[in-house]
């Protein structure tokens, strides 16, 4: 086995210095085209490796466990940490109101609860490496919402996302670039954070905002499943 990253040497071998560095190359085309695991021939990758003509080689993308770090307690912000937590993100959930982030509200143990004194250290905290991360910024309002996204910018959060209108969350981006955000960094902020599936109710922005930050991780397109039934002309051939 070879262990890949994203960045960095390769870990491991299979016997064959050749192999291994046909493979390895391989592995990061793999990764960046964001499948989770295909199957491939060697001469596929390596035709020179002839004596390899019968064999094959699994490749899967291992991740890590799914975090999601939402910055907000009030009505999205709880519905997204409940459904988060159902599919299986480990969820850490702050606010600057104590009162917000109590077990009475979140009985489920495996929402971590965070009253912040300060945003800024909270958040960079709950984010650490940012490996495997993704970021809701929920609040309540402009100045919480900047403030939270300045401190999540500084990290490398695979998902970040700011809730609110096209106004409101271009104000927060704008305000950030006043004071030298890097528009590298701003560029990579879902603002509005979601999918357009016309929410209404917390609950339903939830799912909106958690249905994006799941695409985002598994290289989904966020498009109908069925949209190949009308592209294909399948409808006219069966009338």
């Amino acid at each position: 086995k070879i262990l890949v990253p994203e960045s960095g040497p390769a870990v491991g071998s299979f016997g064959d210095v050749a192999l291994d560095k046909a493979a390895a190359q391989r592995a990061t085309k793999f990764l960046a085209a964001r499948d989770q695991a295909h199957l491939f021939q060697i001469l596929d990758f390596a035709p020179e490796l002839t004596e390899w003509a019968e064999s094959s080689i699994l490749f899967e993308r291992l991740q890590p466990e799914p975090r999601l770090v939402i910055c907000g307690a009030g009505h999205v912000g709880a519905a997204l940490a409940r459904l988060a937590s159902l599919t299986g993100y480990k969820v850490t959930l702050i606010d600057d109101r104590a009162d917000f982030v109590v077990r009475d509200r979140f009985p489920d143990d495996r929402i971590e609860l965070i009253a912040a004194e300060n945003w800024n250290d909270a958040v960079r905290q709950a984010i650490g490496n940012g490996r495997g991360v993704s970021v809701a910024v929920v609040t309540r309002g402009h100045n919480e919402d900047e403030e939270c996204l300045r401190a999540v910018i500084t990290t490398d959060a695979d998902y970040v996302g700011l809730i609110g209108s096209k106004r409101r969350t271009n104000i927060v981006l704008h305000r950030l670039r006043e004071v030298g955000a890097e528009l590298e960094k701003l560029r990579k902020v879902h603002a509005p954070v979601g999918l357009d599936i016309g929410a209404v109710t917390p609950e339903e922005v939830a799912l909106a905002i958690l249905a994006e930050m799941v695409a985002e991780r598994r290289g989904g397109t966020g498009g109908s499943l069925s949209s190949w039934r009308r592209e294909s002309g399948w409808e006219k051939r069966n009338k």
